[in-house]
């Protein structure tokens, strides 16, 4: 079954912009469409797009000071630039905009419909959130800082930080030793598995670890460890 989504159409063009959008809602799409910026932004702050068709001449702005907007308020939005502008620069500027496709005018139908399928399947991959929490504590991937509730940072080393990230992507999971030693420290990298041990050990003492603290790494018999949260 395809995916159907909430799509914006920015297309100053009124016959391209109708017909376009009658073929996305054909496919099930639920549109918007705007004939400039001022209304598109309207839409942007009023709702929640999937994906944005974005045209690059607009009577009031262009497509990638938009695209740019989009990304500086963190919009995840896919977007699809639509031109009639093929140099090399504007494709580069395009997507240093942060477009995510660029279709050249005139588009064949089937071409931008299959674009819009393949941004939408890559639209419904599960992002991963920048801040993982704990209890008492957030890990902050950008920054790779481990921020107490009550204020100032916890110092890890580079694999304890990813250790730990790693058993709060896979809380609530057993993992065994061999998992751990391959996501963390790599595949084919020849560790001894009870490093494991040693340094789940620094990390509850790093975190100051106690039975009320809200979270445990349980230790699994013959097998490794499991994250829990109560």
């Amino acid at each position: 079954m395809d995916l159907v989504a909430a799509i914006l159409l920015v297309e100053d063009d009124e016959s391209l912009r109708l017909a376009l959008a009658d073929n996305l809602e054909a496919e099930g799409h639920a549109v918007e469409v705007a004939a400039d910026g001022a209304a598109a932004r309207a839409l942007l702050a009023a709702k929640r797009f999937e994906l944005v068709l974005l045209d690059v001449m607009l009577p009031d702005t262009d497509g990638y000071t938009l695209a740019r907007e989009l990304r500086a308020a963190r919009n995840p939005a896919r977007i699809l630039m639509l031109t009639a502008r093929t140099l090399e620069d504007d494709l580069v500027r395009g997507f240093e905009a942060g477009a995510d496709d660029y279709l050249e005018k005139p588009y064949r139908l089937r071409e931008l419909l299959a674009r819009v399928k393949a941004l939408l399947r890559r639209g419904a991959e599960p992002v991963e959130p920048e801040v993982l929490s704990l209890p008492g504590f957030a890990l902050d991937l950008p920054s790779r800082r481990v921020v107490r509730e009550g204020g100032g940072e916890v110092e890890l080393t580079k694999t304890e930080f990813e250790l730990l990230a790693y058993f709060l992507r896979k809380r609530g999971q057993a993992l065994s030793r061999d998992q751990i030693l391959d996501a963390v420290w790599g595949e084919g990298i020849v560790v001894d598995e009870r490093t494991v041990d040693n340094f789940v050990l620094s990390l509850k003492k790093k975190l100051g670890w106690s039975s009320v603290s809200g979270f445990a790494f349980r230790a699994i018999r013959g097998v490794g460890y499991r994250f829990e949260v109560d």
